[in-house]
């Protein structure tokens, strides 16, 4: 199987003194931070049609019980073909013309993807692209066929030019608003997101930046004449602010002139922009295998950082809600290479453990509005086993990356101040990531008032995949709810992410590595894909509260991640 050694985790050649390192987390629950925002709840893929595929149906029930409300991003949704999906590439036919170029609309193909999408309780976050073959003004060509050993640019097709007709555009997509609006009612398409195209800084968008401007008018102009009320954002820019680019699109919407109503400015319900990380493969004749992979955490965080500065230099926009329309560790999701060898096992959930909390912690630095992380990783119908494209599941094996986020779809309620001595600096993860002699054990806690229930969120976490001494962890907790007598019993459930827990990856290692693994070897995989909880004197059990005040003991593996829910 491709690149296994790669997906393996690096082991040295040497002995290693298992030391575990003494890391302590203070919750505070009565110092509010403010609600806890699910940011974690978004997905998305380049291949729509998986969606309605049997994988994709059955990932897409996963994704709809996380516990809060989940939106899923594609691209592809009006690009031309016939509804099969390949390596970053899908289609719906949605647009065609006549022999004497009339438009002819059909939603057959978008309908199945947003009926998949509602039926497992996933709403649209519906992005307006890509450009139909009929309509483009370079068409051919316009299909290609991805490899994961593919140069990336040779996806830029006919697909990603300009409309030969700005209006005959703005057209297609009031008909599209228009028809979910009659297809799922008011109500429904106003919970949804629409923005337009992606990363139209790069050469996701073949034209100019006014061309840009006047694509996203039309559309914009397009949805709300359809439903005035509905929500419209953007500009999915690639690279954080990218230069001046984010803050220009921001002064376009805000004081410019709107390319298809010629009035002042266009709406902008929300902003979005994508951060990515940039890992790379360490060669190391030390470590089995010649190398490590090293993770490259601070240049998505300093994306992250980069557009906040900017939205947050514009009070018109500093409160509107943001979503990160990208947030990942690399920015191939079908490409395959060494430095992608994180994606099997445990270190994919640290790193967005890491990532996500402190994207949190930054737009609390800004005092800006982050509403969403989305995580650009689905599935492949038809693919080998933990093949090493960046997904969610594999053949209907869920893989350990989707149960941090079944962790985050646990917690609600206010966020709590919560200190670790093992947590480092905002400021320096940013700058320079985690790749120094200390190891990242942070938290994150929220308490919910209703149900009495606290939760800590912690991960320890390094960018490079090698082992790395225990964190030995004391969370001392002040401020739990007074009980009469002020001594009362708190019931602790202890879920666990490690290479004993929630991990299929390890478990498919176990049992040999099978691309047709029997009925009992499949069974036993998609019960290692779920979310476990950790046993013993370190898992289930009560936890004695003394005037609001209690601790609790635990040992974390490097790149594990706990969630501890308190029940009161």
């Amino acid at each position: 199987m491709r690149l296994s050694l790669f997906s393996l985790g690096s082991l040295p050649l040497f002995p290693l003194v298992s030391l575990s390192e003494p890391v302590t987390i203070n919750v505070d629950v009565n110092t509010s931070l403010g609600p806890y925002v699910p940011t974690y709840r978004f997905f998305g893929a380049d291949e729509p049609n998986y969606a309605y595929y049997p994988d994709g149906q059955a990932l897409l029930q996963q994704l709809g019980s996380l516990g809060n409300q989940t939106y899923f991003r594609a691209h592809n949704l009006l690009t031309t073909g016939p509804g099969f999906p390949s390596l970053k590439f899908g289609s719906t036919n949605a647009y065609t013309e006549s022999p004497d170029g009339q438009p002819i609309y059909n939603w057959t193909v978008v309908d199945r993807i947003f009926d998949a999408y509602l039926d497992a309780g996933v709403k649209p976050y519906v992005e307006v692209g890509f450009m139909p073959l009929a309509l483009s003004s370079r068409p051919y060509p316009y299909f290609f066929n991805f490899t994961p050993e593919s140069p990336y640019d040779v996806i830029y097709t006919g697909w990603s030019y300009p409309p030969t007709s700005y209006a005959k555009w703005g057209e297609l997509v009031y008909q599209w608003a228009r028809h979910e609006v009659e297809r799922y009612g008011e109500e429904e398409v106003n919970s949804w997101y629409w923005e337009i195209w992606n990363e139209p800084n790069i050469q996701y968008w073949n034209g100019t930046v006014d061309g840009f401007y006047t694509l996203h008018d039309y559309a914009v102009a397009g949805v709300k004449r359809a439903l005035p009320s509905a929500r419209v954002g953007g500009a999915e820019v690639a690279g954080g602010a990218s230069g001046s680019y984010l803050g220009d699109f921001l002064n376009h919407v805000l004081n410019g002139t709107n390319y298809a109503t010629n009035e002042t400015g266009t709406p902008l319900d929300f902003v979005s922009f994508h951060a990515k990380g940039s890992p790379t493969y360490v060669n190391d004749s030390a470590v089995s295998g010649g190398g490590f992979v090293q993770m490259g955490i601070a240049a998505q965080l300093q994306n992250i950082d980069s557009a906040f500065e900017i939205i947050a230099s514009y009070p018109t926009f500093k409160d509107k809600p943001i979503v990160i329309g990208e947030d990942d560790p690399d920015g191939c999701a079908a490409c395959i290479t060494p430095q992608y060898g994180y994606r099997n096992g445990i270190l994919y959930p640290s790193y967005n453990a890491a990532a996500f909390v402190r994207a949190m912690d930054l737009s609390l630095k800004y005092g800006v509005n982050l509403q969403g992380t989305l995580t650009w990783a689905f599935e492949y119908d038809d693919h080998a086993y933990f093949d090493g494209f960046r997904v969610l599941s594999t053949n209907q094996v869920d893989k350990p990356i989707l149960n941090v986020h079944r962790m985050f779809g646990k917690i609600n309620g206010e966020r709590v101040q919560a200190d670790s001595t093992g947590q480092l600096q905002l400021e320096s993860v940013v700058e320079n990531g985690v790749n120094g002699s200390k190891t990242d054990t942070g938290a994150l806690a929220a308490f919910n008032q209703t149900t009495n229930t606290l939760y800590t969120f912690v991960w320890h976490y390094h960018d490079d995949d090698l082992p790395k001494p225990d964190s030995q962890v004391s969370v001392n907790i002040t401020g739990l709810p007074a009980i009469t007598g002020g001594n009362c019993t708190a019931n602790l459930t202890h879920f666990r992410i490690d290479n004993a827990h929630s991990n299929s990856y390890q478990k498919w290692l176990q049992l040999g590595s099978p691309q047709s693994p029997s009925t009992e070897q499949y069974a036993e995989l998609q019960e290692a894909g779920m979310l476990q909880t950790l046993q013993g004197s370190e898992g289930m059990k009560d936890v004695h509260v003394s005037d609001g005040v209690a601790s609790i003991e635990f040992a974390l593996p490097i790149h594990g991640t706990s969630l501890l829910v308190l029940q009161m």
